[in-house]
């Protein structure tokens, strides 16, 4: 059973009122304003209706996550944000998937505020609207304009889907942990945490399934595999999502700097083919992306040289837990930095023993796979395969079997206790202080 354990200590005092400010995020007016690329004029067709969201004016979750993460007294600061970002923290109710539709659509847009010089009277003010991409930055007082169908379509997009009680049941048993800032899984494997390309399911998909009548959608804070199974932790609010955002990145650049800050901490465990030649140590090695023949698959592997902009470090701690005569061996695996496919690679191409299950970078070792025999003592029965919703299947899979299942485990998570940071945030006391929340 995956563990999640906080680090803290109790707060001396009781949560202070929230900020007025924080208060009110997703109060939106409509507008009938030109476009910066000519005056609307002429009838009740042609004119634009907008929804205008708060200036933009957001706590620095960047600054709080390396107040958190190293143990620090600290503000948070106003600082700059992308507009997708705002955004998704203006409109919670809104799915991420449409929010990132209206910005490919160019649908989003942003003041500009001049000056019309034509009256001899006086100087007017004209407020005309830009298009904005969703990695623009935006300063302090910035105020984005959204479609004025964004909240009929966001109703639409998030009930389309979900009727199933036994999805719904199923969904809601994969809950191991909840309270105001985060949602933490216990996710199947075969379940994708992201959609893509031929994926109807998949956790942020499914999000709201996990909230009862809430305005907000649950985000992703890290990934799993899709064929890795253990602790996956959502971020309940945009900005509790935003600083779980914030801590992931400082986990790799504490890592990657002196390696002394452990504020959060994963523990896999992996079946691998072969035996390490030391039963612990720590992988150092950069990671790579490469292209494969056919133009379109990639995959990422150990890189010597660190020259190329595309490079990125990588270190993983390990420690052999036991091995067996049939040549497989049980690791437990502490990703130090969070890269794509970090610990499959290492495995493979570093250590030399492939995680059992693992096609796509321990293709030799499975080539001449040979099943192992069943134990007389286990009951067969109980291996069988039952389907699941979402075509999932329960059992099945094993080293037994002529495939089996990739076989690594997400098994415990630490982590700061995010909801009690949060408060302490939201306080009116303008003096921080985050150490209490990793210790």
């Amino acid at each position: 059973m995956p563990a999640l354990i906080f680090r803290r200590r109790a707060a001396a005092a009781a949560p202070k009122p929230i900020q007025q400010y924080l208060a009110g995020l997703s109060t939106a007016v409509e507008h009938v304003i030109p476009e910066d690329n000519g005056h609307i004029a002429g009838g009740e067709e042609n004119k634009k209706r907008w929804v205008e969201l708060p200036p933009f004016a957001p706590l620095d979750a960047n600054a709080t996550a390396r107040a958190i993460s190293r143990g620090d007294g600290g503000e948070g600061a106003c600082s700059n944000a992308t507009a997708i970002r705002w955004v998704r923290h203006c409109c919670p109710h809104v799915p991420a998937s449409l929010v990132q539709k209206l910005f490919r659509l160019r649908k989003v847009k942003k003041n500009l505020v001049t000056a019309d010089t034509s009256s001899t009277d006086s100087i007017t003010l004209q407020l005309r609207l830009r298009r904005v991409s969703a990695k623009d930055e935006l300063v302090p007082g910035d105020i984005l304009f959204l479609p004025v169908n964004i909240q009929e379509s966001s109703v639409t997009e998030k009930t389309k889907k979900f009727g199933n009680k036994n999805e719904i049941d199923f969904l809601r048993d994969l809950e191991i942990y909840k309270d105001r800032a985060i949602i933490v899984l216990n996710k199947p494997p075969g379940m994708p945490v992201q959609g893509g390309v031929g994926i109807k399911n998949s956790i942020d998909i499914l999000a709201p399934m996990f909230e009862n009548g809430s305005s907000e959608v649950p985000r992703l804070v890290h990934r799993l595999d899709r064929d890795c199974s253990g602790v996956l932790v959502l971020g309940r609010t945009q900005f509790s999502a935003s600083l779980m955002h914030a801590i992931f990145r400082e986990k790799t650049a504490d890592a990657l700097g002196d390696g002394t800050q452990q504020v959060l901490q994963r523990k896999y465990v992996a079946l691998v083919i072969g035996r390490p030649r030391h039963p612990k140590g720590l992988l150092s090695a950069p990671l790579a992306k490469v292209v494969l023949q056919d133009g379109r698959s990639e995959r990422l592997t150990v890189c010597a040289g660190s020259n190329t902009a595309s490079v990125q470090d990588a270190l993983t701690e390990y420690r052999v837990i036991e091995s067996f005569p049939q040549g497989y061996t049980w690791l437990e695996l502490f990703p130090r930095t969070g890269r794509k496919h970090q610990l499959r690679v290492h495995c493979a191409e570093v250590l030399g023993t492939p995680i059992v299950g693992d096609y796509k970078y321990g293709r030799q070792a499975h080539q001449n796979w040979m099943p192992l025999p069943m134990p007389q003592t286990i009951d067969k029965e109980m291996l069988k395969k039952r389907k699941l919703p979402f075509g999932l299947t329960l059992g099945g899979g094993s080293v037994a079997e002529q495939q089996p299942q990739l076989h690594l485990h997400c098994k415990q998570m630490i982590l700061p206790d995010i909801s009690a940071a949060m408060q302490q945030l939201r306080s009116s006391d303008a003096d921080h202080d985050f150490s209490i929340w990793r210790s």
